[in-house]
């Protein structure tokens, strides 16, 4: 995140009472690639704060994912599901007494299925 400074302060929201002005806001953070802040004072209409918009980049960047998969009613399913019985049952539950050993068990439970 970046901290954007405006170069043209613009108000943002708009007094509905005579005697207090208009505020500009002076403290944005925005994604460290945005490009640019619009202030859309006419776009207010019956609201006391007008609309922003930021131009966000969107980066071309291809990421890569797979599933794993088990068909369905096959031998693979039924030992996958066998094992991973047999590493549920052997799991020493004992002495979860905090967050740290509960994710240490977690875990070990992660590592063992795959």
């Amino acid at each position: 995140m970046n901290l954007l400074t405006l170069t043209n302060p613009t108000p943002t929201r708009y007094s509905n009472t005579e005697r207090e002005a208009n505020l500009v806001i002076d403290l944005i953070f925005l994604c460290s690639r945005s490009t640019k802040l619009n202030i859309h004072p006419n776009w207010h209409l019956s609201s006391d704060h007008t609309s922003l918009t930021v131009t966000i980049p969107i980066a071309k960047e291809y990421i890569t994912s797979f599933k794993l998969s088990i068909p369905k009613k096959s031998e693979e399913k039924a030992t996958f599901v066998k094992e991973a019985t047999a590493v549920i049952k052997n799991l020493d539950i004992s002495n979860l007494t905090n967050s740290v050993k509960l994710e240490n068990l977690v875990n070990l439970f992660r590592s063992r299925i795959e």
